[in-house]
């Protein structure tokens, strides 16, 4: 087009004014959609592979099934299962974990959260996720003193005032020295636990304790190896069959890549519904233009009486439907960067930093050329029809 054409086209949308701006914010809000969710749903694909990084590739998590952590004594894995993993040809090493609800009390506050306990020694629970000490230190063989989550040395997250290192707090109605913290995780939950050693597990709960996981480190190149031994050897011990095993044997791996299917599905269905919702836009932009065609009957007449060729008379209509679309993705775009900037904030000051968005170039681009996309196809037909009418016709047209 040349730049006579262009601003034939620019004229004519500012002439229409309240029909360009609400074609235009019917895109908008559709592309605002998809940018967000893009956004999050990236942000949470890289808090994964953040999570998926590192040591936690040469560990197999040993669970019960049924039950939540060990928590339901019908389905629960002891010492002996323990041994039995360790004694499993290609494990170099094995811990358990446990996990339990306590009653945390500091003065006359009292909440509840859930307590960790892990040996010291083999604390394999913590390299799978890479959790490292943020204040003081990690917990030792013999020490009867806590570790807390990241919130609870900030004041009014957990108690109204800040706990800190050396401090005295009751779990369980027993009296506990913090000793540590570790770092942020962005869970309220996992920012909220206590972690204590094993052997300091009776001091606080009695009965038979069942571990939630237990932990065994394996050599990457062995994994499905050590797998399958592990499985024969916790079928045996526990005389089950095969295919009716009560337990099952994870790779962290496996459960990063079920999160991430589940994860692909809730984004890819919210998307979808944002597609929808620009597919709607795309037809009324298609009716703008066609209304707009109608309305221009006798201009298109003129423009070919004087020379207009049929390709410039389709460009000129094609090219007022794409800058539309080009507006819209622009503003939708930034309309979806403000909302999901502001709600990264948000999410940060409630505890859920783990939940921010990432702003890729492709996406900023992808979006703007996806509406600009839209509305060149919605303004396609119009223009076809346009560029074909007969100027004869065109100037007797009332």
């Amino acid at each position: 087009m040349n730049i006579e054409s262009i601003q034939y086209s620019l004229r004519n949308i500012r002439h229409r004014k309240g029909r360009s701006f609400l074609t235009v914010f019917s895109i908008l809000m559709g592309i605002a959609t998809i940018f967000l969710f893009i956004s999050f749903g990236a942000g949470l694909y890289n808090y994964i592979d953040e999570v998926a990084s590192g040591s936690s590739a040469n560990k197999l998590i040993v669970q019960s099934k049924g039950g939540f952590g060990g928590m339901d004594e019908n389905f629960k894995m002891d010492n002996d299962d323990l041994d039995v993993i360790k004694r499993a040809a290609g494990v170099n090493s094995a811990s358990g974990l446990y996990l339990k609800t306590a009653k945390v009390e500091k003065g006359s506050e009292q909440v509840y959260s859930f307590l960790a306990a892990f040996d010291p020694d083999s604390p394999l629970i913590m390299e799978v996720f890479g959790i490292e000490i943020y204040e003081g230190r990690g917990l030792r063989s013999g020490d009867s003193g806590v570790v807390l989550g990241y919130n609870y040395q900030i004041p009014g997250k957990i108690f109204e005032k800040a706990v800190s290192i050396n401090d005295d707090i009751e779990v369980q109605d027993k009296n506990l020295k913090v000793i540590g913290f570790y770092e942020e995780i962005g869970s309220p939950q996992d920012d909220a636990q206590v972690y204590i050693i094993n052997d300091n597990l009776k001091n606080l709960y009695t009965g038979e304790n069942s571990y939630s996981w237990i932990v065994a480190e394996v050599d990457v190149e062995d994994l499905e190896k050590a797998r399958t031994n592990i499985e024969r050897g916790l079928r045996k011990h526990r005389g089950l069959e095969e295919g009716k095993e009560d337990f099952y044997v994870q790779s962290f791996e496996d459960m990063i890549e079920a999160y991430s299917g589940a994860l692909d599905i809730v984004i890819g269905f919210i998307i979808l519904i944002a597609f929808i919702s620009v597919f709607v836009s795309a037809i009324n932009t298609a009716n703008t233009m066609i209304t707009s065609v109608l309305e221009r009957y006798k201009e298109i007449g003129i423009l070919k009486a004087i020379g207009a060729r049929n390709s410039e008379v389709f460009k000129i209509f094609l090219f007022e439907s794409s800058f539309l679309g080009f507006i819209a993705g622009a503003l939708g775009v930034l309309l979806g960067w403000i909302l999901a900037y502001v709600g990264g904030i948000i999410l940060v000051e409630i505890g859920y930093s783990f939940l921010q968005p990432y702003f890729s170039v492709w996406t900023f681009v992808g979006c703007v050329a996806f509406a600009t996309l839209t509305g060149a196809i919605s303004g396609a037909l119009p223009a076809l029809r346009a560029s074909k009418t007969n100027p004869v016709d065109a100037l007797r047209y009332e």
